[in-house]
């Protein structure tokens, strides 16, 4: 769609610091400065969008994936990973009809697996609906889709008036406007939702969705913006108070916890101990090898040896230390963990775990860490 620059020198007013809701601009006094600003978006976005599979359809299933996909993840890792989903679940229903576990498996090294399991359960809704739902209300009630997937769902495929609001949105208008109001506030977010409320370009919100998302993505990044070519920088607040590194604000810090493990590869003749991770922790349904947790620190030998689950296998099994140290990074949660390898008698078993022959353990659905663990057996 076209959109006019005949009142590209009204620009949108720039608030200072905190702001209320008065202070933001509106619709019936400010219809010229958002036409600059929707103008100036989608002028950069013309020049320097990013050409990506999804956006060469309007079809909801497809956005929906990928929008799915890239809640956590880098566009560079995520695309290899839509296209392999595409090819094996091109519709709905083949999604839906599909086991977990084969879900899990492909999902396998894009992390946040929760992500996965409300895909396969969202997919299973809609398969009872018959369609997929087409207003944003309807969408937004699919598991694991929160309001930002929603609207850019909605906006995209439909063409409904619904800004997106996430990290990148947050930061262009934070920076701008020079908002100093918490993000990770309930009354925050509320504000900002209602700032890019106001700014959506209601002829075209997904093609403005798009560009605000690109525009924070590669010109108002979080570390280096390029403010020197920047078609915003004239009116910016942070630009003009040196501030870019300060927005948008946090009030909290997330604790970081850490956790301590011990993986053994516990190989007995031709197969291999796992495990299934049940509910409630991370990896939930993803499997594992034999493991041991400590509080404060990775279980040293004697405390393996004297483990009640792995006496009897380590008494008649060597114990050899394939790794130690090794730190795997979640969003809230550091891994430390040190890596065995335990090469005990044929028809070893140890309770909770199930004998899986070695050569098939590619068939199994694993977190990176022990995907690392893997590699370093077959080194």
């Amino acid at each position: 769609m076209a959109h006019s620059h005949e009142d590209s020198n009204t620009r949108p007013p720039v608030s200072p610091k905190d702001a209320s809701q008065a202070d933001l601009p509106t619709k019936t006094c400010g219809g010229a400065s958002l036409s600059w600003w929707s103008n100036t978006l989608l002028t950069w976005y013309e020049s320097h969008r990013r050409e990506l599979p999804w956006r060469e359809t309007c079809n909801p299933y497809t956005i929906w994936i990928s929008e799915i996909i890239l809640q956590q993840t880098r566009v560079a890792q995520g695309i290899d990973y839509f296209h392999r989903f595409i090819e094996r679940f091109p519709d709905v229903r083949t999604l839906a009809e599909a086991d977990e576990e084969e879900v899990l498996k492909l999902w396998q090294g894009l992390g946040y697996y929760s992500r996965a399991r409300n895909l396969h359960a969202a997919a299973r809704q809609m398969a009872e609906q018959g369609c997929f739902p087409h207003t944003y209300e309807d969408i937004r009630r699919l598991k694991g889709v929160g309001d930002y997937t929603a609207a850019a769902i909605a906006s995209i495929a439909f063409g409904l008036p619904h800004a997106v609001v996430d990290g990148n949105v947050y930061r262009v208008l934070a920076r701008y406007f020079g908002l100093h109001n918490p993000i990770d506030t309930t009354q925050g977010q509320k504000l900002f939702k209602e700032l890019a409320a106001t700014l959506l370009d209601a002829r075209d919100p997904g093609r403005y969705n798009q560009a605000m998302m690109d525009f924070g993505a590669m010109q108002c990044t979080p570390m280096t913006p390029r403010c020197t070519s920047c078609p915003l920088s004239d009116g910016c607040w942070a630009n003009a108070n040196n501030a870019t590194s300060q927005l948008p604000f946090k009030q909290k810090r997330t604790a970081v916890q850490h956790r301590y493990f011990a993986y053994l590869y516990v190989r007995t003749g031709e197969h291999i101990l796992l495990r299934r991770r049940g509910k409630g922790d991370i990896w939930q349904g993803l499997y594992e090898p034999v493991v041991i947790e400590n509080d404060a620190h990775t279980p040293t030998e004697e405390e393996l040896r004297r483990h009640p689950l792995l006496h009897d296998v380590l008494s008649a099994a060597p114990l050899r230390l394939l790794a130690q140290n090794i730190t795997h990074q979640l969003t809230h949660r550091h891994l430390h963990a040190d890596f065995y390898v335990v090469d005990a008698p044929v028809g070893t078993s140890i309770e909770g775990y199930t004998a899986v022959r070695e050569e098939l353990r590619t068939q199994y659905a694993i977190p990176r860490l022990v995907e690392r663990l893997f590699e370093m057996v077959d080194r």
